[in-house]
């Protein structure tokens, strides 16, 4: 058995190398960038007007002769003397012979001739050329984690493709003939699976799609079928059930069959005791406990680290931050501890049901509190590690 912070160094180094791909912009929401990207144009390629109004070839009078117009997407170049001016519109190109723009509700026009109310300072509403960002000034750097406005400003730089950190397959193995689906009739000794739902709802929340459900009865041919299944087809396999020394519990000779080096098993922590991981080559595989609040947890304090590790998004399995505790607290226990806690205004509250069975104070909880071993009291006010869920 090995304590919690041993687990995470074990993993930690234990752990492939990134994966990279070349994926469009729409594929790569979410993902974050293998490399810097550095400009390959001017934005704005071009002198860009910043209201609808007129662009004016400045002189001494407010009065212009209008000669022409421009919109938006408008390829043609026009050239004004001192005087004269041109209609123009946001976002259009602005004629080198221009020296200001003036918005619209600050003229009247009559009979050809544009009246200002206000003489304009040159460069007013005109975005020079590379305003935003010069042809080689980079654009964005590595590590970058490209949501919706850095793919926006990576397609206005004309890009229609980057390269990323692959985001890990995932694989979940499903054990224990005491399951039923939910919505079956509930048998005496039987429980309805929840365990799938709830990893793959929990994945899809941190923007992890490419799943794949494994279904396996507890027979040892059939789940070490399954296990090959699952280690061929994914990146990182996660296993509900089936780890314990029970008569039933086959996923453990199934995995040394397979030939999976054993990285640890059994963390000294509660709830989450029973905890394996293991490695196949490439591949990371969580034995996860059957106990659904048990399971839950080892997927947020271990699962999910690893993945956002994998995918460039983290760097490391430590707590996200340290708060205070909201009351005063005993510590008996010879596990460290992650305890399910309410976090408000930055203060940790430790709800009731904290049994590795239990998840209905699970879906009120958005912290994990971490507790070391040991018989000590906490004060309200006490500093405490805190992941958040």
């Amino acid at each position: 058995m090995v304590s919690v912070h041993d687990a995470f160094s074990i993993l930690k180094n234990s752990l492939p190398e990134y994966k990279e791909v070349q994926y469009t912009l729409l594929q790569a929401r979410n993902h974050v960038l293998s490399q810097a990207i550095n400009s390959p144009v001017n934005m704005p390629p071009f002198r860009q007007s910043a209201m609808d109004g007129f662009a004016l070839c400045l002189h001494d009078t407010l009065e212009y002769d209008i000669i022409g117009e421009v919109k938006a997407g408008d390829t043609h170049q026009m050239t004004l003397l001192p005087g004269q001016a041109i209609k123009i519109f946001t976002g259009a190109a602005v004629p080198d012979s221009a020296q200001a723009v003036i918005q619209i509700e600050k003229t009247s026009v009559k009979e050809g001739i544009v009246y200002l109310q206000e003489q304009p300072k040159s460069g007013v509403n005109v975005r020079p050329i590379g305003e935003q960002i010069s042809e080689g000034d980079l654009a964005l750097e590595k590590g970058t984690l490209l949501n919706a406005a850095a793919i926006g400003f990576l397609a206005g730089l004309g890009f229609t493709s980057v390269m990323v950190y692959k985001k890990p397959t995932i694989g979940i193995v499903i054990t224990g003939n005491e399951l039923v689906k939910p919505g079956s009739t509930l048998k005496y000794g039987k429980v309805y699976e929840s365990n799938a739902i709830m990893l793959r709802s929990a994945l899809n929340d941190a923007y992890f799609d490419a799943i794949t459900l494994y279904e396996v009865n507890d027979d040892f041919e059939n789940t070490k079928n399954k296990l090959h299944d699952a280690l061929s087809a994914n990146d990182v396999v996660l296993v509900s059930g089936g780890i314990s020394v029970g008569d039933y519990d086959f996923v453990a000779r199934a995995l040394k069959e397979l030939e999976v080096e054993t990285l640890f098993y059994k963390v000294n922590q509660k709830p989450g005791k029973p905890l394996f991981t293991g490695k196949l080559q490439d591949k990371i595989i969580f034995a996860l406990p059957g106990n659904p609040a048990a399971c839950l947890t080892c997927f947020y304090v271990y699962v999910l680290p690893t993945l956002l590790i994998l995918s460039g998004k983290a760097t490391h399995y430590n707590p996200s931050k340290r708060i205070s505790l909201a009351h005063n607290y005993s510590v008996c226990n010879t596990r460290s501890q992650f305890l399910k806690a309410s976090i408000v205004n930055d203060e940790a509250t430790v709800l009731s049901h904290q049994n590795s069975s239990m998840l209905n104070t699970f879906s009120l909880a958005n912290g994990l509190l971490y507790l070391s071993e040991g018989e000590y009291e906490l004060e309200k006010g006490a500093k405490v590690d805190i992941y958040h869920i």
